[in-house]
């Protein structure tokens, strides 16, 4: 399994080369052309590829849904890693949480513990604003109405002046040697300089955003990463050469 899933990984990246040609493909990883006929078509099955006559291209970016339907999308994984990505945050502890419904449904759980909050996730402002043994600093900027988060220049320029012990960020999509996929640069900006500002970056995807690159923009995620999902264990198998700490939810 490990293997298959590095393969179909390294299938991206050459495709997105410009070997889109199944015999190519077979001749660069020293496999069969029926083999590479069976990872295009499950690719494609995940959707990250079409197929073509011969071979494959990169599918087209992934129809980026609102928050709210987001939100109602797979709401017991999503409620079991917010539980398990508790376990991180100490009393004390700054912590950068990013835009989305699984970050979302880890702000919900913050009532009542003393923490410094810098966030872009704007439905956790009214949950949080009340409670004062949080600190809440909200990062500033354009909003972005189908995510209801911030981004953009004043919200990097605002996180400039913070660090903190860890970001708990989200993604459209996980890839093995990619990092976190978004819809626009100005967001995969961000995300980069949250992970610059933070001791520590822990990812909340559940399972269906694992090996999922839906989106044309990418922030590479730095060595030791930890990524906390209700995937099985084989799922995750090949994010292990990148030293990745996996928490199951």
């Amino acid at each position: 399994m490990r293997r298959r899933r590095t393969r179909h990984d390294e299938i991206l990246a050459a495709i997105a080369a410009g070997d889109a040609d199944v015999d190519a493909l077979a001749a660069r990883f020293g496999v069969s052309a029926s083999t590479i006929r069976r990872d295009l078509n499950a690719l494609s099955a995940k959707r990250a590829v079409a197929r073509t006559y011969g071979g494959a291209i990169l599918a087209a970016p992934v129809h980026e849904t609102s928050l709210r339907a987001r939100t109602a999308q797979n709401r017991p994984a999503k409620a079991a890693i917010a539980q398990a990505a508790l376990g991180l945050i100490g009393e004390g502890d700054t912590i950068i949480l990013d835009g989305g419904s699984t970050v979302e449904a880890l702000g919900r759980l913050l009532r009542g513990r003393r923490l410094r909050v810098v966030t872009t996730n704007l439905p956790l402002i009214p949950l949080l604003a009340d409670t004062p043994e949080i600190e809440l600093v909200v990062l500033g900027g354009t909003l972005r109405p189908i995510s209801m988060s911030t981004f953009g220049p004043l919200a990097e320029q605002a996180l400039r002046h913070v660090t903190a012990d860890r970001v708990f960020m989200s993604a459209d999509g996980v890839l093995p040697g990619h990092g976190v996929c978004e819809a626009t640069l100005e967001q995969v900006s961000l995300k980069e300089l949250m992970m610059r500002q933070a001791r520590e970056v822990v990812v909340l995807a559940d399972s269906s955003k694992l090996g999922r690159g839906g989106q044309p923009f990418w922030a590479p995620l730095p060595a030791g990463w930890t990524l906390v999902t209700d995937a099985p264990e084989e799922a995750c198998a090949a994010f292990a050469p990148e030293g990745v700490r996996v928490i199951h939810a």
